[in-house]
């Protein structure tokens, strides 16, 4: 099956919208793990880049994704435009990441 098409603009260029199904939307909450917290905190106090925390949502944001898809795929879509990400903090060590769009069914033009 080919994969779905995702972007966060309005229209495809070289394709067209023949068909709009609905909004889609895909979240994950995330727990920090405390060994991390412990070695981010250490770099919070020399400066630099946090990678731990940037590996957890870079990981969370392909999960959230491969989840839109798989709801886009239900609509019988083959892409998703206007895509957008929201984070929020739900708790003190856990983060929601949201990602919403508009399945739609393009052909190529």
């Amino acid at each position: 099956m080919k994969d779905i098409l995702l972007t966060t603009t309005e229209n495809i260029p070289g394709y067209r919208i023949v068909k709009v199904l609905g909004i889609v939307s895909a979240n994950t909450v995330r727990a920090r793990h405390i060994g991390k917290d412990f070695v981010a905190s250490l770099r919070n106090i020399v400066g630099g880049e946090i990678k731990e925390y940037a590996e957890l949502l870079q990981h969370s944001r392909r999960y959230v994704l491969d989840k839109l898809k798989e709801e886009a795929r239900k609509l019988g879509a083959n892409a998703v435009v206007g895509l957008r990400f929201s984070t929020a903090s739900i708790m003190q060590r856990a983060a929601e990441i949201l990602a919403y769009g508009t399945a739609v069914v393009v052909e190529e033009s």
